[in-house]
């Protein structure tokens, strides 16, 4: 659609909006790796159960669904945005492809969801930030709405079925050592 490409010239109009738009994109992307990181210190030293399974699964599940998503992408290559309408993003990307879905959205709710086994409010906290990626990278020019819904989707079903059913019901995934 052409709001995509009128959304974002609007925004490339005001120098203010795009330097913020840029920096909330990597605020929230940075402030995302930190919070799994310091996740994955919390599930390596602090976990009270001491059997080190929420660490495996904190590390195992995202790691293993973000390579299946990382392929399924380039495989599918779907163009961008600003491919298909020949315009410049408000964000800072000349990627060709590889748009559907939203690898940061997926990555973030993928986060939140392993955090959830642990804090429901940091997971909200960081549900929060995922949501306000999500509209920063289709108004910034660089997702379909789409990619973004779908990047989400992806998270919760691998969440659902992953930390859900298989560690939660049947106790599965859960390492010998």
């Amino acid at each position: 659609m052409i709001a995509y490409k009128a959304i974002t010239e609007h925004i490339k109009n005001n120098n203010g909006l795009v330097t913020a738009l840029n920096v909330l994109d990597k605020a929230i992307t940075y402030i995302t790796v930190l919070l799994y990181a310091g996740y994955l210190v919390y599930g390596a030293f602090f976990d009270p159960s001491g059997d080190y399974n929420l660490l495996y699964r904190s590390i195992l599940i995202p790691g293993v669904s973000f390579i299946i998503v990382s392929l399924f992408r380039k495989i599918i290559s779907a163009p961008r945005p600003y491919e298909v309408y020949d315009f410049v993003p408000a964000l800072n990307k000349d990627t060709n492809g590889k748009s559907f879905p939203s690898r940061h959205v997926f990555s973030i709710f993928m986060v939140a969801f392993t955090i959830m086994q642990s804090s429901v409010a940091l997971a909200v906290f960081v549900i929060i930030l995922g949501l306000a990626l999500a509209v920063i990278r289709v108004i910034g020019g660089v997702h379909f709405i789409k990619d973004v819904i779908a990047g989400f989707a992806v998270a919760l079903i691998i969440a659902v079925i992953c930390y859900g059913i298989l560690c939660g019901v049947f106790g599965l995934i859960m390492l010998p050592f």
